[in-house]
């Protein structure tokens, strides 16, 4: 359990609660991860984002949008994308870095494989299972935006087994 309250220590050592303590009991706090990027235009990112993965759009301005991405927050901003290398090794295979991703059920991994080919997204990683009968196994896939930023797509069966070993 952990838990948070405001004190006020005084030069004597007596310590004043300024108000009663937050408790937090289970183990970790519901968040929603932000992450904020490049992008050359915002009007292919609204189709890519949008149209192609399925992200419903946010607020925006002339020069950023926001996308709920499969329930975090991105912000494309316009500019010049990080550059990206093929150097994490994982497997078999020389992945690109830094990427961002999102981990999905097995079923929407499916339906969403299938949206891109039929879009004809060129993979960097097609489509396969790493670990196969692993502990961790997963399905996974690699692309490009638009901007060329790299996005990473998992697959599991069952998403308890994320951080199995």
């Amino acid at each position: 359990m952990l838990s948070l309250s405001h004190q006020k220590r005084y030069a004597d050592g007596n310590i004043q609660n300024l108000n009663p303590p937050i408790i937090f009991l289970e183990p970790v706090l519901q968040s929603i991860f932000h992450l904020a990027y490049h992008v050359l235009d915002l009007d292919q990112s609204r189709h890519f984002y949008g149209q192609l993965l399925g992200c419903k759009e946010g607020r925006s301005t002339e020069t950023w949008v926001d996308f709920d991405f499969f329930g975090h927050q991105i912000s494309l901003h316009l500019g010049q994308p990080f550059a990206v290398t093929n150097t994490g090794k994982v497997g078999e295979h020389w992945v690109p870095m830094p990427h961002l991703g999102i981990i999905l059920a097995m079923p929407d991994w499916q339906a969403l494989a299938q949206r891109l080919r039929e879009a004809r997204i060129a993979f960097v990683l097609d489509p396969s299972i790493r670990f196969a009968g692993e502990p961790g196994e997963q399905a996974t896939m690699f692309f490009l935006d638009p901007s060329g930023n790299p996005i990473e797509v998992k697959g599991f069966a069952d998403l308890n087994s994320v951080y199995a070993s």
